[in-house]
């Protein structure tokens, strides 16, 4: 009996000293897979959530999105963003997914701008230009992060003065919020110690579908009249055209894919598809409705709001074949962006908006992407 009891006791102590196995997010993800170092900084995986089980998890390391679970009109939860299961594939695979896009968002012509009398070279990543901050921009920086409760991350990122040749010692805020009606509000905030271009977006692959397939028949409404064109480079030419009459008009909801490959509209065979900043109707630096998709089979719908005056729908036309979460395979127009921005090259072209601020100035805006169901 003595002998038994003291099995007893060694039993309990074994079961109280073996560690728990790891409990995976909803979107089956790992925390301890995204758990290591960058440069010398710890990467981690963040998990929000909302009362309506809502969940997305963000990773330090670009201050990326790497999931969102959404219900559709059933009920039924599904991640409706594209990214990886590991911080090693974020690594080792050079990707946008979900990233944190700065300190320029979308391309500068020839990597060159000039401010204040001095011209600076950037990298050119792209055809020539410099796309969305440099080889090594924000997207692959690790950010402090502070979680201050369930539902809120605040990540930050300082970037030297004359990181990827960009002037200026500027302090990034990505300030990101899962809210009770189920929306991930993002603001971006920035200071400088000397005159800087800043131009700061989420570069979120979206799929409603929840399964990373084909999304042509997904309805697409953009709030704009104009667009920016861009050349075979797909730089923008400086003008800004009427969507009225061609492929660019999304005012009323229309299918994604329903003139998609009109090559003989030299945009659409420019860009390889949609690649294009639209001109966003809304008064500047007002919060506005501006882009809304739609899937009909699931009933999802997402609802984008920015203050800024672009957004540059993609259509993922250049995505590379991959694998990402829970064994999905991406491939070309598998899923979409929404990078709301100042417009593409806009330091080089005085028509548009300036992106530029100054010491003592700061940087503030929105982008807001909603969920709901039809």
């Amino acid at each position: 009996m003595k002998n038994l009891a003291l099995w007893a006791v060694s039993a309990l102590f074994v079961a109280a000293c073996t560690p728990k196995a790891e409990q995976p997010t909803d979107s089956g993800l790992l925390r301890t897979n995204f758990q290591t170092e960058v440069g010398g900084k710890k990467t981690d995986l963040y998990t929000l959530r909302n009362k309506n089980n809502m969940e997305v998890c963000v990773t330090n390391f670009g201050g990326r999105i790497v999931s969102v679970m959404v219900p559709d009109k059933d009920g039924k939860m599904q991640d409706v963003v594209l990214g990886f299961d590991s911080i090693q594939d974020y690594i080792s695979k050079p990707s946008d997914f979900g990233a944190s896009i700065g300190r320029y968002a979308n391309r500068i012509n020839q990597g060159r701008f000039t401010l204040d009398s001095i011209e600076y070279q950037l990298p050119q990543n792209n055809y020539g230009h410099c796309l969305h901050g440099g080889p090594q921009g924000f997207q692959y920086r690790v950010f402090d992060a502070v979680q201050p409760n369930p539902q809120e991350l605040e990540l930050t990122y300082t970037a030297e003065d004359g990181e990827e040749g960009f002037p200026g010692n500027i302090t990034c805020k990505v300030l990101m919020k899962l809210t009770d009606d189920n929306a991930i509000d993002i603001r971006y905030e920035a200071e400088t110690d000397k005159p800087t271009i800043v131009n700061m977006t989420n570069h979120s692959y979206f799929n409603l579908d929840g399964d990373a397939a084909s999304n042509a028949d997904h309805l697409l409404m953009v709030d704009a009249d104009y667009y920016t064109p861009v050349d075979s480079t797909f730089m923008t030419t400086g003008e800004i055209v009427p969507v009225e009459g061609t492929p660019m008009d999304f005012r009323t909801p229309t299918p994604v894919g329903a003139r998609i490959n009109d090559y003989d509209f030299v945009q659409l065979k420019n860009g390889n598809g949609y690649d294009h900043n639209w001109a966003l109707n809304h008064p500047a630096g007002e919060l506005s409705l501006s882009a809304k998709a739609e899937d009909e089979k699931t009933g999802r719908t997402m609802e984008v709001y920015t203050d800024l005056p672009g957004v540059q729908f993609y259509t993922a036309n250049s995505l590379k074949t991959e694998h990402g979460k829970n064994h999905a395979v991406y491939t070309p127009r598998c899923g979409y962006c929404f990078e709301t921005q100042y417009f593409p090259d806009a330091i080089n072209k005085p028509e548009f908006a300036s992106p530029v601020i100054k010491a003592g100035e700061e940087y503030k805006t929105t982008t807001i992407y909603k969920f709901g169901v039809k």
